[in-house]
């Protein structure tokens, strides 16, 4: 390791296979602390390459613990995070809109590291116990819609870094890192991201795959479609930029979509929303990323009919019906 950061110290980049390599190293605990320590700040000073955040997410997919779902053809749905704008819960709130809308979902998520509360300190506050026992997740996943992927559990590795991410409490290239390497191996995957550049990183590299992709970001550097603002979406058809009023929609302030203070307001704001309680901000912002992960899973689909059969789930009740499902067969 000493040699590799040596390299990266003289200004150098790593090569793919250089670059998994010492990700393999690092996530088997083969490096010091100290040395992984450095080597994670060197690309808070820097942007990763597409070379380098392509090796990190073969060595994380070639040592995660697999989650065979594919008769499901599920669909991912995370941000980044890193943002630093504690909105509420919007990924998790989507996947059960979008398991109410017909579309299968294997969520993969953590708990907050650079924000307050994750997606994992949500679904555990309401009762969710994790597993990585596969016949629970399918059965899960069969019934509901929703499997939740608890990202310790199926990266074993990652337990080498997780005390020094939450010692520096800032987004590491770990944060760009956690959508790619769900172990379910999605297909279909809609992600948020926190700047442009990264949008663009994400996009090159996910050019390179089979998957169908949205990668969604505000042009404010919201890490998800905010609606504080226009936003970029890049898929496999190319990139559009949208504004509010583009969808039907007004343009909302941070305040109107930002996280409880703790993690029961947090959770009390998801169930408000797939209960068609929530407000007139939280519900358009649900709906508006909804909408672009039903695109995502459904190609042909306009925006505008997206946003309708976003807001036929939960006004339906059947988004809240996937998530009363999926507790009903906790593990």
């Amino acid at each position: 390791m000493k040699e590799v950061l040596q390299q990266l110290i003289e200004h150098k980049t790593l090569s793919r296979a250089d670059a998994k390599t010492a990700m393999l190293r690092i996530a088997r605990g083969e490096i010091n602390p100290s040395q992984t320590t450095a080597f994670m700040t060197v690309f808070m000073m820097r942007s990763v390459t597409v070379n380098e955040m392509a090796g990190f997410r073969d060595a994380m997919l070639e040592l995660c613990i697999p989650v065979p779902v594919a008769e499901f053809d599920p669909m991912d749905l995370c941000g980044t995070g890193g943002d630093g704008k504690s909105t509420f819960n919007i990924s998790t709130t989507v996947s059960f809109v979008a398991a109410g809308a017909g579309i299968y979902v294997a969520k993969h998520g953590n708990y907050g590291v650079s924000s307050p509360v994750g997606s994992s300190n949500v679904m555990e506050f309401l009762g969710y116990k994790f597993t990585n026992d596969i016949d629970v997740l399918k059965k899960q996943i069969e019934r509901s819609k929703v499997c939740i992927l608890h990202a310790p559990l199926f990266h074993p590795a990652m337990k080498n870094v997780a005390p020094i991410r939450r010692e520096l409490g800032v987004k590491t290239f770990f944060n760009m890192l956690g959508p790619m390497i769900n172990p379910a191996f999605v297909k279909k995957q809609m992600v948020g991201v926190f700047s442009l550049e990264l949008a663009r990183l994400y996009g090159y590299i996910y050019a390179e795959t089979d998957k169908r992709y949205c990668i969604a970001h505000s042009l404010d550097t919201y890490d998800e479609i905010s609606l504080t603002a226009p936003f970029k979406l890049i898929t496999n058809r190319g990139e559009h930029i949208y504004t509010p009023q583009d969808l039907g929609m007004n343009t909302f302030v941070h305040d109107e979509i930002k996280s409880g203070s703790n993690v029961e307001e947090s959770a009390h704001i998801f169930l408000n929303i797939i209960q068609n309680k929530g407000t007139k901000a939280q519900n358009d912002v649900t709906l508006a990323n909804a909408a672009a992960a039903i695109v995502c899973a459904k190609p042909g689909t306009s925006m505008l009919d997206a946003v309708e059969i976003a807001r036929e789930s939960i006004q339906s009740g059947k988004a809240y019906e996937a998530f009363k499902i999926l507790m009903d067969n906790n593990a």
